[in-house]
């Protein structure tokens, strides 16, 4: 069977064990008190990268015979996507221990992605930065990829391409600007539902009546 097709059936397999265990048991999903609870960006995007690299690893191993050794770079784009996701889940945590904080992950899901470049004030531009910058370089490693699978002079272990350093800085930046302005997103909700102190009603307040 040819490389190329082992990869999309493959990729297909991989993609609908994530959807049938986000379907059954919200894998994708925020914590959330909502009955249809929003997708979470930093659970996307660890399966959007692992989705690639597995599919990849296992295409190589089918078709070659051989297990590839990743790159250093794969292991480091793999390691943004897990600190991503463990940030996320320290400031959800840390966000539900404050019974004071009215959560906006608790609004019922708006769509994938719309939820995955919005915050408490709708679409955000860092989250949507963050979403363009991971698809465009999943989609250049797809690409990559499945070209190297077919040229049989490439090396196994090159068949994943590398990553620049600073590509994976531009990477481990976005994913850090979102973790960062994740902490204040529902602390902000909460300051908002709250009411503005010492401020007197006008309609109570006695006027002397001229005469």
């Amino acid at each position: 069977m040819r490389p190329v097709i082992i990869y999309w059936i493959v990729f297909a397999i991989i993609l609908s064990i994530f959807l049938y265990f986000d379907i059954k048991y919200d894998l994708l999903k925020d914590s959330s008190t909502a009955n249809k609870r929003p997708y979470s960006y930093s659970r996307v995007q660890l399966a959007w990268w692992t989705l690639i690299v597995l599919t990849s690893f296992i295409t190589i191993f089918f078709s070659k015979g051989s297990i590839p050794t990743f790159d250093e770079s794969t292991l480091i784009l793999l390691g943004i996507s897990s600190a991503t996701i463990i940030s996320g889940r320290l400031i959800d945590t840390s966000d539900q221990k404050d019974h004071s904080i009215n959560r906006y992950q608790n609004n019922e899901t708006k769509g994938l992605i719309l939820d995955l470049i919005s915050d408490q004030n709708g679409a955000s531009i860092h989250r949507l930065q963050s979403l363009l910058f991971n698809l465009t370089f999943g989609i250049w490693m797809i690409t990559t990829v499945l070209n190297n699978l077919i040229d049989y002079s490439i090396n196994i272990d090159q068949i994943i391409p590398a990553i620049t350093n600073k590509n994976l800085v531009l990477i481990g930046l976005s994913s850090a600007t979102y973790a960062a302005l994740k902490i204040p997103e529902n602390s902000s909700t909460q300051h908002s539902a709250s009411q503005p102190e010492n401020v007197q009603d006008e309609s109570k307040t006695d006027n002397p009546v001229k005469g």
